[in-house]
């Protein structure tokens, strides 16, 4: 224990540190110590989960704050409202004995706790930033005293925030309020799962560099085994009679699950609230069925904090086993102890989010991490389609996997121009300072190293008038920008401290429980059964005004579930399949059953000569077979589409309508786009509709949404290079993408 990093430690965290039996300072924070504590610099800390980075951080900060002569302030900023409470957990008590208060403050903390705060801010503040939004825009001038003793700003899961709006969000209020101190505050970022160093420094601080502790992973030993599932034909079928020994994959993977799962501690990932609703439900009857007590627990963001917790609750506690069916809310760095494995059921959504949960498993020294994967594919017929035929869910998960063990992951996406949480900021500072002139406004958001600065003066320009022109801002006699009609409106709505849009919800309620809440866009009527929180409830009565939805717990029935979708694939993942179908090796690491379904994949893409075709003839559609990520696809369907074809993104490449062409004249229209400078968004996008994606996108101009949603869904430079590569063309003229 006795090493340099320690011996700089506060006397008091010390002996805090020997008495909770401590043997010695982990290798994260022997690294992070002596580069934290001086307060002069900011510090990334990468390393697997449970590495100790959280006490990496808040050491040297507890002692640089004890340090000094007066009280001074530790802002802790976390994406999850549960991993606030986790941390507040974890702090309380050594922080009891430094004197150092700690407040967490969200949504679900009290008044009076949030007010003894702000009556001398002081200590350790656990917020998240919607909570930090809501605090600027609404204490105005006050800002500054609020923070005025703050001396270290640490991020966790820095990863969930960069290139998000609620990332250009945090980064634009950490800028608010040093603008408001008139000093920079150093800055902390926390993750397990950081692929390129420097990104993640330009987003922890645009323009500057930061000090980089990383320990990468500490699993000793990674054991992984991925299953095959194959989905029966339909067995409903009049006349037909069921075989009670053919089950669907599902009941067959749940079934897999109870007897491999039962007496430990586990996640399970599957892709969608839907399933986790299914699994649970699934898990749950099998439990009843052999009358054993339940030991699987829901757990995504739509259930209840209570139900979430008691999930939570159930993984820490260690006098019976527990497994939660989760979506990505256990993804992140809540403390639910050590699991024995993590399931993911289908494809995984990245390589990054694998990596992420995976770090759940082997944290006990000489226990391996365990990863089950379970994918399903449908049985071969005349009928099959080629997604089918090539096994295209197995061969990813299998591309995933092989990237996982070779430790590469995607890096995060930073391109995108975020106008729609431009839009809140603006609206917020405005409120901060009691109105903003243009040239004060775009000084503060958009100048050098301001969090939006590659926006010109003309589209800044551009954006005031439209918000001019719907109401949203006025401009008085001296030229002060102030919020409109409807401008106040949103900004005095509770929902507009987060730049994420969220479907319209209903609470359901069961006597006078609240359960959670379900989105809107599922239609519910009176006697229906609804899947929630594991258990099947019947619908008693609907609420339109209050948004209510009363139910009562009930068995049996077909309940219908969420929807969900997945996420956008890198290109590294599409090349890794390629290589997959191109090889004839046996990953160790795929079931007998996955294996043939990787044979029959292989098989179909060699009869189709895939390895050396570009174009396919699916009948009315024509196939571009790309093997590139989705952010080129795309551009290269709009590329498409601007020429006049209809064309969209797909799994394997761009589709595009024949429409009386051939697959000559479709590679002609490549080769002639290939030929040409890249185009400008205005023009590629010009015929586009649907464009709005992020939350104040329908207030942009449409010139700036194109601007927006090209920024962060397509890829031009990629797509256009493809298209030059195979096609074997230059262009005319060469310029430089405009994005």
């Amino acid at each position: 224990m006795a090493s340099q990093a320690f011996l700089q430690l506060d006397a008091r965290i010390q002996h805090y540190l020997w008495s909770e039996g401590w043997g010695a300072l982990r290798d994260v924070q022997e690294q992070a110590i002596p580069l934290i504590l001086p307060a002069n610099q900011d510090v990334i800390v990468a390393a697997s989960t449970a590495s100790g980075k959280t006490e990496a951080a808040f050491l040297p900060a507890l002692t640089h704050l004890l340090q000094q002569p007066q009280a001074g302030l530790i802002v802790y900023i976390s994406p999850l409202k549960a991993l606030i409470n986790d941390q507040f957990g974890r702090l309380d008590r050594l922080c009891e004995n430094l004197d150092v208060p700690v407040w967490p403050w969200h949504g679900d903390i009290t008044a009076t706790s949030k007010r003894k705060f702000l009556a001398k801010p002081e200590g350790v503040l656990l917020i998240t930033p919607e909570s930090l939004e809501a605090n600027l825009c609404n204490r105005g001038t006050s800002v500054a005293g609020l923070f005025q003793n703050t001396t270290f700003v640490i991020v966790d899961e820095l990863h969930a925030f960069i290139g998000s709006e609620r990332g250009k969000q945090l980064q634009s209020l950490l800028h608010r309020i040093e603008v408001a101190l008139g000093r920079p505050v150093p800055r902390i970022g926390l993750s397990a799962t950081l692929g390129d160093m420097g990104l993640a420094a330009q987003f922890l601080r645009p323009g500057r560099s930061a000090a980089i502790v990383d320990t990468g992973s500490t699993a000793a030993q990674l054991l992984i085994k991925v299953k095959g599932y194959e989905e029966p034909p339909e067995l409903r079928a009049v006349g037909v009679e069921i075989d009670p020994n053919t089950l669907p994959a599902s009941k067959a993977i749940a079934q897999h699950l109870f007897k491999v799962l039962r007496g430990s501690n586990n996640l399970v990932f599957p892709n969608r609230r839907q399933e986790v609703e299914r699994y649970t439900h699934l898990l749950n009857e099998l439990c009843d069925q052999a009358q054993v007590p339940s030991e699987f627990w829901p757990h995504h963001g739509n259930l209840s904090k209570e139900i979430r917790y008691d999930t939570e609750t159930a993984l820490k506690q260690r006098e019976r086993p527990a497994s939660a069916v989760c979506t990505s809310t256990l993804e992140l760095g809540i403390d639910i102890g050590a699991v024995k494995s993590v399931v993911q059921i289908g494809v995984p959504p990245s390589v990054a989010s694998l990596r992420q949960r995976l770090g759940r498993s082997g944290r006990r020294e000489g226990e391996p991490a365990i990863l089950r994967g379970y994918v399903i594919e449908d049985t071969l017929d005349e009928a099959s389609g080629l997604q089918t035929r090539l096994r295209a869910d197995t061969v990813q998960t299998a591309a995933v996997v092989s990237l996982l063990i070779e430790h590469w992951f995607e890096p995060p996406a930073v391109r995108g121009a975020h106008y729609s949480t431009l839009v809140q900021q603006l609206l917020s500072a405005i409120a901060q300072y009691g109105g903003l002139s243009a040239g004060q406004a775009f000084a503060l958001l958009c100048s050098p190293n301001a969090p939006f600065d590659g926006i010109s003066k003309d589209s800044f320009a551009e954006l005031l008038r439209t918000l001019g022109q719907k109401e949203i801002l006025i401009q008085d006699h001296s030229g002060l920008l102030l919020h409109g009609r409807v401008g106040d409106r949103i900004v005095n709505h509770y929902s507009f401290y987060a730049a994420f849009a969220s479907d319209e919800e209903f609470r359901i309620v069961s006597g006078d429980k609240t359960l959670g809440t379900l989105p809107i866009v599922q239609m519910v009527s009176p006697g229906q059964r609804i899947l929630f929180g594991g258990r099947t409830w019947e619908v008693q009565d609907i609420d339109e005004a209050h948004k209510t939805i009363y139910v009562a717990p009930t068995k049996g029935g077909a309940p219908p579930l969420f929807s969900g979708g997945a996420g956008r694939v890198h290109t590294r993942v599409r090349q890794r399949m390629r290589e997959l179908y191109l090889g004839d090796d046996a990953p160790g690491y795929l079931d007998a059953q996955a294996q043939r379904f990787l044979d029959e994949g292989r098989a179909a893409f060699h009869g189709l000569a895939l390895a050396d075709r570009i174009l396919l003839d699916q009948g009315s559609n024509a196939l571009v077979l790309t093997w590139l990520g989705d952010a080129a696809n795309e551009a290269i369907a709009c590329l498409l589409t601007a020429r006049g074809a209809t064309a969209f993104a797909a799994s394997l490449g761009v589709e595009v309508q024949r429409s009386g062409r051939n697959l000559n004249d479709i590679a002609d229209l490549l080769a002639d786009i290939g030929s040409e400078p890249i185009p400008a968004v205005a023009d590629l996008l010009a015929k586009a509709s649907n464009l709005a994606r992020q939350k104040w996108d329908e207030l942009l101009s449409p010139r700036l949404l194109r601007e927006t949603y090209a920024r962060s869904n397509i890829d031009l430079d990629e797509a256009m290079a493809w298209i030059r590569d195979k096609f074997g063309v230059q262009p005319l003229v060469e310029a430089p993408s405009s994005l």
